[in-house]
């Protein structure tokens, strides 16, 4: 894993995802426009296995016109801050990773890592990283069946890196921004600032948990106030020179009333995030839907990756 810089011509990315019962596609075309049109973004079933569906997808895609990426999912690494090594600038990563030794489970020799500077903190005293790392065989495991399928992977990211991406079109020009994000799997919040991720950490309340009746939602409602007041508490205390300005928050059943609570209750504004506010998908209704939107933004958020930003290459 390293900062991985492409020389290939493509210019639009897919983020392709690929899940126990069907593959997310995402394509964008955001090079040179002031608004980013979705052009692709859908789900489609598993038939006869992973490789088999990506090798349709290849060809009813056109997947070889585009730069193409997958996710790692929760649980197959780890993100972790840690302070800056006292080492010149480009034996960073590598210092990083003998820092990490004792702040994960398995051998580090067997580790995949990559590391990126919080900003000001690559000459900042004291200044800190984020370090991300994952088992090499489950980096190996994730590039398997595409490469089986004949698509040829160009990095791997991770959705804390991908929710950061669709942070920029969302923050306000020297201010901070909040990004919650929830899906199945639970909520992901990130903090970032012109472009960067500073902080991230995931909140296990899930899609579903806004589901229930009133009382049930008024639980969620408070444990969800906790979390944020805690973290950004935790953030204000780390990084004083960025004010978040808002927090953003993807829809979720009861949105509205989610928000008037959080409004109420804590001292940065609370916003809901719709994507028709930034990003264009004429042929796309279904991303009107907030379910969809919602299972949707992590995709999208990496089918915005930049060109020269961290990632897992594909032939680590």
């Amino acid at each position: 894993m390293r900062l991985f810089r492409s020389k290939g011509k493509k210019s639009d990315w897919a983020c392709v995802n690929l899940h126990s019962d069907r593959v997310d596609v995402c394509h964008i075309r955001a090079a040179g426009r002031a608004r980013p049109e979705i052009v692709t973004c859908d789900s489609y079933r598993k038939e006869e296995g992973d490789v088999a569906t990506l090798r349709r997808l290849r060809r009813e895609l056109h997947l070889d016109r585009y730069r193409c990426m997958t996710l790692l999912r929760p649980g197959e690494y780890q993100i972790l801050q840690i302070d800056t090594p006292n080492v010149p600038r480009a034996e960073a990563t590598s210092a990083a990773r003998w820092r990490i030794k004792e702040m994960i489970d398995y051998p580090v020799e067997s580790a995949t890592v990559d590391a990126v500077f919080i900003p000001g903190g690559a000459e900042a005293r004291n200044g800190h990283m984020l370090v991300v790392a994952a088992k090499t065989e489950t980096v190996a495991a994730a590039i398997q069946p595409f490469n089986e399928a004949d698509i040829a992977l160009e990095v791997i990211d991770i959705p804390e890196f991908a929710q950061r991406n669709l942070a920029r079109w969302l923050e306000l020009p020297g201010r901070g921004l909040a990004l919650l994000a929830f899906d199945e799997r639970g909520g992901l919040l990130t903090f970032s600032s012109e472009g960067e991720l500073y902080q991230s950490r995931r909140i296990e309340i899930s899609q579903k948990s806004f589901g229930g009746d009133a009382e049930s939602r008024k639980g969620v409602y408070d444990r969800l106030v906790l979390e944020l007041q805690r973290s950004l508490d935790h953030f204000d205390r780390q990084f004083r020179q960025v004010t978040v300005a808002r927090i953003m928050i993807t829809p979720v059943p009861g949105a509205e009333g989610l928000r008037e609570q959080l409004a109420a209750t804590l001292d940065v504004p609370v916003a809901l995030l719709h994507l028709s506010e930034i990003m264009d998908f004429p042929h796309i209704p279904e991303l009107h839907e907030d379910a969809r939107q919602a299972q949707c933004v992590q995709l999208i958020g990496a089918a915005l990756r930049e060109l020269d930003v961290m990632a897992i290459p594909a032939a680590a």
